[in-house]
Order: structure tokens, then sequence, then C-alpha cells
């Protein structure tokens, strides 16, 4: 069956050439590095490209040079996932080399940001090669990983196969499997199984997430339960001092509130502004920042903000929204959880579009009050945790966004105590970063990798 795949992702190349060629029309970052996808990158200093190198005593086995950890996200979410990972396995073992692979231009952005200063020269950062032995192949030689962490429900077929016969153990970290995936990948069961029998280990949040995960194929003596790692989120008080200032800069000297709407996706950003024109009604003063999700959209919603006749100010522009601005466009990247730190309210989008929704976790963390669209797949048991501990309110269009956010900006005490509740899930459900550390310890720590079968 990988067989049949294998060649129908061939014959679909040109098609995904053609789809990054044409998302480069708003972001040309995605007609850059092309030479990554097809697995043409650089040799790792003092590792060979061919195996028989070593054999011939031409350089050093693997086992003398220093341990090069994969981790694969695909973009934000999962990168920010990994990112306190890789900083707690790092500032234990500082002579672990990293290569951290991401899909998308936003991800890349993300990893050197995020991970540079902290790595200070242990980082290596690629493209995801395309799913394909011939691509795959190069990159693995000219690199030879350690070991394969991917991040929460990145599965692919021909890399999980090609490390596992190289004997590489790969891990599923902070792995998550709504029921609609799981769905999906049984419409495939052939290929389903044999590629959920090469993860050397599942690393699941939540138990449901495990036992959909065996009953795709993976052995349940692989799969251990951890949480999430998204609720060990660590705000510290530089964070908290970068809030509070914000928090002064917007609200102005006549303490306006804010709301925040967060990681907004195409067909969202009209029915929040739908609402956010209802609010103003009572709320004249409200100052909406509204951060759409990805970046190639930027432009089209500051048009769609002053189409609407709202005075608008571009966060990349610079200056402090006046009382004059309506709508503060978050066009810049790794602000958001600073951003959450300085609202009242926070909604958080891909809910009220079938996207699945995104991390509620960070405002949350902050005692923020939540309000999300229907659509939380995604994020099922989280948003779960949140709605049982009366977190979190769930809507399902414009006017129904409009009442919940009024309601709590209209009770001050109500919404601080909806955001306590937020914080105490947050910090009780606090601990899975610890137990994900420890399983790929255990794998490094193997003589051999774990055989796979």
């Amino acid at each position: 069956m990988r067989f049949i795949y294998t060649w129908l992702l061939r014959l679909s190349l040109p098609l995904m050439l053609l789809h990054l060629w044409w998302r480069g029309r708003s972001d040309p970052a995605y007609r850059k590095r092309w030479s990554e996808r097809f697995g043409r990158v650089p040799t790792r200093e003092g590792t060979p490209r061919r195996r028989w190198r070593e054999r011939l005593g031409r350089v050093p086995p693997r086992e003398s040079r220093a341990p090069l950890i994969w981790i694969h996200s695909v973009s934000v979410g999962e990168t920010l996932a990994a990112v306190p990972l890789i900083e707690a396995l790092s500032a234990r073992h500082s002579d672990w080399q990293w290569l951290v692979t991401t899909t998308t231009p936003t991800g890349s952005q993300r990893v050197h940001d995020a991970l540079e200063p902290v790595l200070s020269g242990r980082l290596l950062h690629y493209y995801l090669p395309f799913d394909l032995p011939e691509c795959l192949r190069p990159f693995i030689d000219a690199l030879r990983p350690n070991i394969l962490v991917c991040m929460e429900t990145e599965l692919w077929p021909n890399l999980l196969s090609l490390c596992v016969s190289q004997g590489m153990p790969t891990v599923l970290a902070n792995a998550r499997l709504s029921d609609k995936s799981a769905k999906g990948y049984a419409h495939f069961p052939n290929i389903s199984r044999a590629m959920m029998s090469d993860l050397t280990r599942v690393v699941a949040q939540y138990q449901a997430d495990a036992d959909r995960f065996v009953a795709l194929g993976v052995p349940r003596e692989r799969v251990v339960v951890t949480g999430n790692i998204k609720f060990d989120l660590s705000i510290d008080t530089g964070q908290v001092s970068d809030a509070q200032a914000l928090s002064h800069q917007w609200r102005g000297a006549a303490l306006r509130p804010v709301w925040l709407a967060a990681s907004t996706h195409e067909g969202e950003d009209a029915q929040v502004l739908d609402a956010f024109t209802r609010l103003r009604e009572e709320f004249p003063e409200l100052l909406l920042v509204l951060v759409p999700r990805h970046p190639q959209r930027f432009d089209s919603v500051a048009r769609l903000c002053r189409d609407q006749g709202l005075r608008t100010l571009r966060r990349s522009d610079g200056g402090v929204p006046g009382a004059d601005v309506q709508v503060l466009l978050g066009d810049t990247m790794g602000e958001l959880l600073r951003f959450y730190g300085a609202c009242d309210v926070a909604f958080v989008g891909g809910s009220l579009v079938p996207i699945g929704g995104h991390n509620m976790i960070e405002p949350a963390a902050w005692g923020v009050p939540v309000v999300c669209g229907p659509h939380l797949y995604n994020f099922d048991t989280v948003s779960r945790l949140l709605l049982d501990a009366e977190a979190m309110a769930v809507v399902e269009d414009a006017d129904q966004l409009a009442q919940q956010v009024g309601e709590w900006l209209r009770h001050e005490g109500e919404r601080l105590a909806t955001g306590a509740r937020g914080r105490e899930v947050a910090a009780h459900n606090s601990g899975a970063l610890a137990r994900t550390v420890s399983e790929i310890e255990v794998l490094m720590r193997a003589e051999r990798p774990l055989s796979v079968c």
C-alpha cells in the first residue's frame, strides 16, 4: 500500500510545487529554499554522506559524534509546543545538537526567533523534505540524526519507515488524535497500521488520544499518557512586565476595555467585526486587537477593517493606538502570548469555522476568560477541562459572540472569576513536559534503538 501512496505522491509533485509557488504570491518565502524540500542540504560537519565511508574507516563512527536530536513541527502551533521541550532537554544535555524541521515559513521564522538565542550554535533548521524516499534518504544521510521526535500529529509513512530501517527511534510527542482524524486514518487501514507500527513511542496527551492510536495499530506497550505540554506554560517576569506595558499603552488614561481576537481564519474576521460593531453600541471606547493566524492574510484583513469604516492601526507601523483607533491589527510575529496578558477577554479563532480550534491554554494561563466557536476537535480535552471549570464559553455565531463578550465586559467580578478558574485549570494540568523529557531520555540512553516490528 505504501508503494501506491509513494507513486501517487510522485505524480502529484508538480501540483505541490505549483501550490508552493501560488502561496508565494502573498508570502514570497514559499518560493525560496526549494532544494531543502528535495532533501538537498549541506552535510553536517564530520558526518559522511554514505555509511560505507564509516565502514572503510575514513571517518569516525556515528557513536563518536555529538548526538543530533531531530524535532519536526509543522508550523507555529507545533513549534510553540516544541520550544519548551527543546529548552528543557538542551539545558540537561549541553552536548546534544538539534535539527528542527518545519513545513511553513512562519514555523521557520518561529524556530529562528525562539531557539537560536537558546541553542547558540547547536541548531540546524531546514524544511522537511517531501515524503519520498529519494528526497528523505539524502537528507538523513547528510545529517544522520540519532532520534526523530514529531510533534502532535505529524505522521508521514515513508519518513517513519526510512527512520526505522536505519535503526532510528521515532517518537510522537504531545500526541493528539481527534475522533475526526482517527476516522480519516481508518479509511486506509493497511497504510495506517504500517505507519503506526513504525512508531517507537507515542507520548499521548490524554487517554482518549492513546486509545485512538492503539485502535489504529500502535502496540499498547509503546503508548504512554503524559498530559498536554502546552499546559507547562512558563510566564516569566519579563513577559508580565511587557504585557503590563502593552495594557497601559492600549487602555490610555480612560482605561478603555480591550478585546483580543486571536488566530482568526478566513470567514471569522467578518464575524468578529460584526460582533465588535454591536459591542461598540454599548462600549464605544472598546479596542479590538485582531490577530489573523497567517501572515499572508494581514493585508486583506486590514482592508476588511477599513472597508467597514473602522479606524485601524497596524502593529507593524509602530505607535500607540490613540482613542480614535478602534482596531489594532496584530501583524507581527511572536507577540501573541504578551497580547493575551494585556487584554480583558480573548476569542481564540479557528473555532467559528471548521478548523478545529487553536491553543486556548495561553489566555487561560494569564487568567483571561476565553470564548470560542463550536469547532474545537483539535483541543477537545482541553476545551472540556475549561468548560467543566466554567472558565470558557462556546458560541455559535457573531450575535452570541457579542453577547458573551459584552456580558464579561459588563460584569468585572464575573470576568475576573472566570479568568481565575482558567488559571487554576492551567496550573493543575501542568507536568507533561517533565514526563515527555523522561521518555526521550530513556530512548537516548538505550545502548541500541528499540526494535520496531
